[in-house]
């Protein structure tokens, strides 16, 4: 099979395609014919040697994709050949023409949802669920302000923060980026771009604060976002590429909670919770992962430049 295969750490131009032994299932485990492969922030970081949890070289990048079932290992119940199928981890990589998997992190998926929608809902929705609810404990009724919401993670927060309830407000940098996060449901969006949005953002609330606000790139905003924090607010901090300078006295006064999370650090029987409410959410039609590029497979390298690039737009998938 094709695969992307990393070597050694660095820019894009290190993900290259070759040619791999296809992978075979044992006990407990299914291989998936990828048809779209997720592109995900966190890939990057992987990519260049910059994060915390470093695979062993070679690898194969990816852990989210859509796809069907090609072959199961023994004891293997839950699914069959020719199922429709979505992946949440994988053990060979998903940047692939298949991909190895422990049943357990495979969820099926719905007919009205397609394989590149399929390839949005892991990384994505699962770390906006476990951000919103599962850390942040939002409930309905409450206030959000989403930070970068026209991205994969931001989209999915907007829509499931409205079907539960809430009070959304995002922000995103560009035109046709703030009239998807008005399409899927923001009550209210800002253009993090100007200055002033901190302001707007404020008045927004009606000048009491967030409830909850779901911070990107927190090495850049998490200083300003604790003054927007209502009492007893939380900020979640999904994403940051460095560090920050905040005051404390700006949580103090409030009891608020800077609250960081990980999808790494789901469990699976976490993970299996949370993607029950995300294949309802899909069959039902609550929530809908927006498609931003379909690239093909042996371009990874553009993919990843893509997804650091501002302006973000929807879910960058892979097409081998």
């Amino acid at each position: 099979m094709k695969a992307i295969r990393v070597h050694e750490f660095g820019g894009p131009e290190v993900l290259r395609l070759e040619e791999v032994p296809d992978p075979r299932p044992t006990a407990g485990q299914v291989v998936v014919r990828i048809r779209a492969a997720g592109v995900n922030p966190v890939e990057t970081y992987v990519r260049a040697g910059a994060y915390a949890r470093l695979p062993n070289l070679p690898y194969t990048p990816g852990s989210d994709g859509g796809g069907t079932i090609e072959s199961v290992g023994p004891s293997v119940s839950r699914f069959k050949a020719g199922d429709r199928v979505y992946v949440g981890g994988s053990l060979t990589g998903t940047y692939a023409e298949f991909a190895l998997c422990d049943e357990r992190t495979v969820f099926s998926l719905p007919a009205v949802a397609s394989f590149a929608q399929g390839a949005a809902m892991h990384v994505p929705y699962a770390t906006a669920f476990r951000a919103l609810f599962d850390r942040a404990r939002a409930r309905g009724g409450e206030s959000v302000l989403i930070h970068g919401a026209s991205g994969g993670v931001g989209i999915a927060a907007v829509q499931l923060a409205r079907a539960a309830g809430l009070y959304v407000v995002g922000t995103a940098g560009s035109d046709r980026g703030r009239k998807l996060v008005a399409d899927e449901g923001a009550h209210k969006v800002l253009d993090h771009t100007l200055p002033g949005h901190f302001d707007e953002a404020l008045a927004a609330s009606g000048s009491r604060g967030y409830d909850v606000i779901i911070e990107m790139l927190s090495n850049v905003n998490l200083g300003r976002d604790l003054p927007l924090l209502a009492p007893k607010g939380r900020v979640v901090c999904v994403g940051s590429r460095g560090s920050v300078e905040i005051n404390p006295r700006d949580t103090m006064g409030r009891d608020a909670s800077i609250l960081g999370m990980s999808l790494l650090n789901a469990s699976l029987d976490e993970l299996a919770s949370i993607h029950a409410a995300l294949g309802a959410g899909l069959e039902n039609k609550s929530l809908r992962p927006i498609i931003g590029q379909q690239v093909p497979l042996a371009e990874a390298p553009r993919a990843h430049s893509a997804i650091m690039e501002a302006g973000a737009y929807g879910k960058i998938v892979l097409v081998p």
